[in-house]
């Protein structure tokens, strides 16, 4: 005989209101990082060029750390109850950051990852508000370990364009 599981309300301290509006900006964060991560992954592969093994190696730290910051963010919006997005057509709607189609110069993969790394930033960064308003300082502390890393990655690729 199955037995029917009762389910419990999420009574963390914050609103059900407050906790949706926050899963759904965490939603836009995953879905960037996500974005951002594949971005990045395909680079990795794809990279060409004088920089190749520079690139290929900074690419993978990147990515790799991309990855592990999937499961932080998503798991965020599952201990505010409410479902992570997990497929690609959720992602597509969701995010601020554009695919790249073909394979662009090495030059161009580091611009489009700068642009990408600071779309990410804001993305985290315009969430803030309400989670303050919320007073959810875990969701807090995610959103600025990720805007640190966002906004250090965006300059150190950005650096390697100056002359």
């Amino acid at each position: 005989m199955a037995r029917k599981s009762a389910s419990l309300p999420v009574n963390i301290g914050i609103s059900d209101a407050k906790r949706k509006k926050i899963a759904e900006g965490l939603s836009k964060l995953l879905a960037d990082s996500y974005t951002l991560y594949l971005m990045t992954h395909n680079f990795h592969w794809n990279v060409t060029g004088p920089q190749f093994n520079s690139l290929h190696v900074m690419f993978m730290d990147q990515y790799t750390e991309q990855w592990n910051a999937l499961d932080v963010i998503a798991e965020r919006i599952r201990a505010l109850g409410f479902p992570a997005p997990g497929t690609y057509k959720e992602f597509v709607k969701l995010a601020s950051i554009q695919e790249v189609e073909g394979v662009p110069k090495a030059t161009d993969m580091i611009r489009h990852l700068v642009l990408a790394q600071e779309a990410t930033a804001r993305t985290a960064r315009a969430l803030f508000p309400v989670v303050d308003d919320a007073n959810d300082q875990p969701t807090a502390d995610v959103l600025t370990q990720r805007i640190d890393v966002h906004e250090k990655t965006a300059w150190m690729l950005r650096s390697l364009l100056e002359e």
